[in-house]
């Protein structure tokens, strides 16, 4: 079983990490400060992306991961129509947005709230096209990893699935698929999660074409440019947790610029279970706002395994 340590930090290190990365968003790698001064506040003089929002706020990252978590618990299963209800709750109201702020919003992800709005089914409201493997359903993902208990297969199977509600194409599926399975490795332990994690993934997608497919685009050589697109992602996010701290990992995640908060968000999770909550830096922790938000559903998160030991 996963220690309460390692849940709780996989849940808070995204959050931390979405919100160490917010001011940095947009800016190219040439315009990122250099490594040892990337900070939750940015260095006086740095033009702050998003410069109305406090520092330590999550962006619609860590809104939509606590949405799936929040979904999760309250069905005790993934339910696709609860959760795409909970989406358009986060963009009209601001629901698991701190001060119920939502102020970035993916295209992808604007599209697939707009087709829920006008009555598309969750199963196919999601963009579709190869052109639309943006990050926003890789974003939200790891609080599955944490709440799930069976097989890998069943694991890898609902973190495609809960992807479609905004993100269609297979691709975005399967790096949600191989994210899981390296958190879930994370959680037990493994030396280099990632790689089990991919080894796993194939086995898995024996005899499934389009899945290896789509597999083979994550494993080709590509060097981490830090942008928007999941395959990109997902490997910059591997890429910075070569890192030996989690700090470091958050900061490798940002130096490479562009979807910095995301990058951060989808690292730092994986961080936080590699480091446990214990080693998320405690001024980045501190000073991490909407407590009130997450508290209660970590709360819940960490019973359930509790009891799940009695």
């Amino acid at each position: 079983m996963a220690s309460q340590e390692k849940i709780a930090g996989g849940l808070l290190g995204l959050l931390v990490g979405d919100a160490v990365g917010v001011p940095y968003e947009f800016h190219p790698p040439s315009r990122i400060p250099p490594i040892s001064k990337i900070e939750l506040e940015p260095p006086v003089g740095f033009s702050r992306a998003h410069a109305g929002v406090p520092v330590g706020t999550w962006s619609d990252d860590g809104a939509h991961a606590l949405a799936l978590l929040d979904s999760l618990l309250t069905c005790g299963a993934l339910d696709l129509d609860d959760l795409g209800v909970r989406l358009v709750r986060w963009y009209r109201e601001g629901a698991y947005a701190v001060d119920s702020d939502v102020f970035d919003v993916g295209i992808q992800t604007t599209k697939a709230i707009h087709a829920l709005e006008e009555g598309t089914a969750a199963t196919e409201s999601g963009p579709s096209g190869e052109y639309d493997n943006g990050n926003g359903a890789l974003m939200r993902v790891l609080p599955l990893a944490l709440w799930h208990r069976g097989s890998n297969a069943e694991l890898a199977a609902l973190a495609e699935r809960q992807g479609i509600v905004t993100h269609g194409h297979l691709r975005s599926g399967v790096c949600c698929a191989v994210y899981c399975l390296w958190a879930r490795f994370a959680l037990q332990g493994h030396e280099d999660a990632a790689i089990a994690a991919m080894v796993e993934a194939t086995a898995l997608y024996s005899g499934r074409p389009e899945h290896l497919a789509e597999l083979l685009c994550l494993q080709s050589l590509h060097q981490a440019t830090g942008t928007g697109y999941v395959v990109d992602c997902l490997r910059s996010a591997i890429w910075a947790n070569r890192a030996d701290s989690y700090e470091e990992v958050i900061r490798r995640a940002i130096c490479l610029g562009n979807d910095t908060d995301t990058t951060a968000c989808v690292a730092g999770g994986i961080a936080g279970i590699r480091f446990g909550v214990s080693g998320i830096p405690e001024r980045w922790l501190g000073a991490l706002r909407g407590r009130e938000i997450v508290d209660p559903l970590l709360a819940t998160l960490l019973k359930g395994h509790a009891d799940d030991a009695i």
